[in-house]
């Protein structure tokens, strides 16, 4: 069974709330497990059933084999760096050929941290509080090798977010306790996400739709093709002519004469920025 999944606004900085509850954001993507009449189903945000791609998640540690709808991340983890590998899910996700998939299960098997329970023994839980939810939670799904119910904590999110510096989480969600459970972005979940920050060179620009082509020690580490405002794009194409160095089909190159500031979510194990974020051009 499907259930639109709840969304979480975005915030910028961190802080304290009684009626909140704070969560750690797993570097994944968003799934929902199904589990009705003894069956697995598992589904992607968008409803696409993806339920082949994961065959390690078919044997749901739910009490007593209860039906029940679990809503959460699903991630890789790289041991060797201790971080997660969105690379590695990305490359699963992309999977078709059965044997493939199978022994993947075995060499980057995948873990699900559930956060969220939206039906259990046939009962419909998104009426809810969070909080209910939570202790439901806790009493239905047993850990197992590839189940956890992911951790969090009451009220003090700012010291919570700052104990995050250094661990291999994208950010921290912030959901208020008394919240029901919506098929929507709803602003009683928040997302307050950990970013990188570096000055990178513009070495050229697309032809055909916007973008800048940036580096990073001489590298190229990406493309800043959204959310630029207009007068900065304005900016750079008064100067763009005068500092060319050539082209190709695609890309019209210039002299690294500016700068941009960007902030992003991690480095990619290819070393490109990942979803780079425009801040300014710098000094």
């Amino acid at each position: 069974m499907f259930i639109a999944p709840m969304l979480l606004e975005q915030r910028e900085h961190p802080f304290d709330d009684e009626g909140c509850l704070f969560e750690p954001m797993i570097d994944g993507r968003r799934l929902l497990v199904s589990l009705e009449r003894g069956r697995v189903r598992l589904y992607t945000r968008h409803g696409i059933e993806v339920t082949s791609q994961y065959p390690e998640l078919h044997q749901v540690p739910v009490a007593g084999g209860a039906d029940a709808v679990l809503d959460g991340e699903v991630a890789c983890f790289d041991a060797a760096t201790g971080t997660f590998a969105p690379e590695r899910l990305t490359e699963r996700f992309r999977m078709r050929k059965p044997m493939q998939i199978r022994e993947a299960a075995v060499r980057q098997p995948v873990h699900f941290f559930a956060f969220d329970l939206l039906r259990c023994d046939g009962a419909d839980l998104r009426d809810l509080p969070l909080e209910r939810r939570k202790e439901m939670l806790s009493g239905a799904l047993e850990d197992s090798r590839s189940f956890s119910k992911l951790p969090y904590i009451d009220g003090d999110g700012s010291a919570f977010y700052e104990a995050m510096a250094g661990k291999p989480f994208k950010g921290m969600a912030a959901k208020r306790k008394s919240s029901r459970y919506v098929g929507r972005r709803d602003g009683s979940w928040q997302k307050i996400m950990r970013y990188r920050y570096a000055n990178v060179a513009i070495v050229g620009y697309r032809k055909h739709h916007f973008g800048w082509l940036v580096a990073h020690d001489r590298k190229i580490v990406g493309l800043l093709d959204r959310d630029v405002p207009d007068p900065y794009r304005q900016a750079f194409g008064g100067v763009s002519r005068e500092i060319a160095t050539g082209e190709d089909r695609d890309y019209v190159y210039v002299k690294p004469a500016i700068a941009a500031r960007v902030r992003f979510r991690d480095w990619t194990a290819d070393g490109r920025l990942r979803m780079p974020e425009f801040l300014g051009f710098a000094d």
